[in-house]
């Protein structure tokens, strides 16, 4: 292999860190739920680069702020980032619902917001179990259900929702986490149900092990070895590649699939 080959061949991708680039994508209306950080950070960039119009939310306000300041400059679409706590029910539907007005409108919501924090089963409380389910599960619906009435009233849409591997192995000390992502699954698939007349497609992206600095805090490098090691193929999943999945899901070349749940996970087994 001559230098000039192995070079191009280790350059980063454009595109937000995804290589493929969706026409249709361009100019569309897309919200993301937990966009300051980690995949939900890749979400945002992976959007932008296509030219979509993106609104994300967070409560990682400085991060954030520091995100929609760093992709404006020559987007085609600045995006727009505003502070909101998912688990406050009261103010979840107002917030995602001013951000289709600003937006004029949504064509695809990504339901990526989650707490993966570890926990031991004597340590659960009643409002411990409640705080869980608010910040793994219930935004979803509530989010989902925010937006349908704008998606119909556009001839369709596309609701993406986050599950977790963590469930499909069985991790120790995520009871709770793992209960609220099992849930979803079944929420993916009722809502996929209700809605696919209305041209609405919902489906489950199923993360394995992706490298970002949150999932570092949890894992040494042993540990992170380990998991490579259980998995089909060698590397680490990143940001960009589970983004590269989203894109698809949210484009037309998915027009067909919905009720599922899809896996980026390297064959982790």
């Amino acid at each position: 292999m001559h230098s000039g080959e192995h070079d191009t061949m280790l350059s980063k991708p454009s595109n937000g860190g995804v290589n493929a680039i969706y026409p249709d994508l361009q100019d569309k209306k897309v919200i993301i739920s937990g966009g300051a950080s980690g995949i939900g950070e890749g979400l945002v960039k992976a959007f932008v680069a296509q030219g979509a119009q993106v609104a994300f939310v967070d409560i990682l306000e400085e991060a954030g702020a520091a995100l929609a300041s760093e992709l404006s400059p020559g987007a085609r679409h600045a995006p727009l980032f505003t502070r909101l706590d998912l688990t406050n029910v009261d103010a979840l539907k107002p917030g995602v619902e001013s951000l289709v007005a600003q937006l004029g409108g949504v064509d695809v919501l990504i339901n990526n917001a989650a707490n993966d924090d570890r926990h031991a089963i004597a340590d659960v409380t009643p409002a411990f179990w409640e705080e869980r389910m608010n910040v793994n599960l219930r935004h979803q619906f509530f989010a989902a259900q925010a937006v349908i009435p704008a998606m119909k009233a556009a001839g369709g849409g596309a609701i993406i929702n986050f599950g977790s591997i963590s469930w499909h192995l069985g991790l120790s000390d995520l009871v709770l986490y793992q209960t609220a992502k099992a849930a979803i699954s079944g929420l993916t698939r009722s809502l996929a149900r209700d809605l696919g007349r209305d041209n609405i497609r919902v489906n489950t992206v199923v993360p394995g092990n992706v490298q970002t600095p949150r999932q570092e805090k949890w894992y040494t490098p042993e540990g992170e070895a380990e998991i490579v090691a259980a998995q089909c193929l060698s590397g680490r999943i990143q940001p960009s590649d589970v983004a590269a999945l989203v894109l698809f899901l949210s484009s037309q070349g998915a027009r067909m699939c919905t009720g599922h749940d899809y896996w980026i996970d390297a064959g982790w087994r």
